[in-house]
């Protein structure tokens, strides 16, 4: 089923998340695929519509910083950056402190994937659900995709695709993570280390 990015498109894959069922969305960076981060079943089917390697763990979308610290510790230098920079393309690497997450999404090494995305169909999706598992709508390996029409013949297997038109963005996101009070870049993105250092 394909729906317009408009209230009621919104609404009806909102009620298919929080089902239990697999959406397709448009982000600011690329197409993702999402589930309620929460639901076991609908994270293992993810992992299988990707052919994602299980030792991966998936990153999930917030709708907000207050948000996401409701389920992530912020240290003193991630919280200055993410107020610069979300909602923006830029994924950080946290200490998950949400002990059903960290069952549900396999967090063995107790470090989430958190963003904001810049997209106004996408948080006001995330509004709804404050989570969504965050990752590009792909097969593992394959290039990302930023056309509707593409990324709906590529992705198979979802319940709802929330049809956003074509993106344009720079990349994915730009994934970092603080430690000792020092920036690592995890992947180059959208965002470039130049600018988060900058700040």
């Amino acid at each position: 089923m394909k729906v317009n990015c408009d209230k009621e498109g919104i609404e009806k894959v909102s009620e298919i998340i929080n089902k239990g069922g697999i959406a397709v969305f448009p982000t600011d960076t690329v197409y993702g695929i999402g589930c309620n981060p929460y639901n076991i079943n609908a994270v293992k089917k993810i992992y299988k519509v990707k052919s994602r390697d299980i030792s991966k763990s998936l990153p999930v979308l917030a709708y907000s910083k207050e948000i996401a610290e409701r389920i992530a510790h912020f240290d003193k230098l991630t919280r200055k950056i993410v107020d610069k920079f979300w909602p923006g393309p830029l994924t950080v690497i946290l200490k998950v402190t949400d002990d059903k997450l960290k069952e549900s999404l396999n967090l063995n090494n107790n470090k989430i994937a958190i963003r904001v995305p810049n997209h106004k169909c996408t948080l006001e999706l995330l509004k709804k659900c404050n989570f969504i598992v965050g990752t590009s709508a792909n097969i593992s390996g394959n290039v990302s995709l930023t056309n509707s029409d593409e990324c709906f013949r590529n992705i198979h297997d979802f319940d709802i695709f929330l049809d956003g038109g074509t993106i344009t963005s720079k990349g994915e996101s730009t994934i970092i993570e603080i430690v000792n009070d020092e920036i690592r870049v995890i992947r180059d993105g959208a965002l470039s280390k130049k600018e988060i250092l900058d700040l």
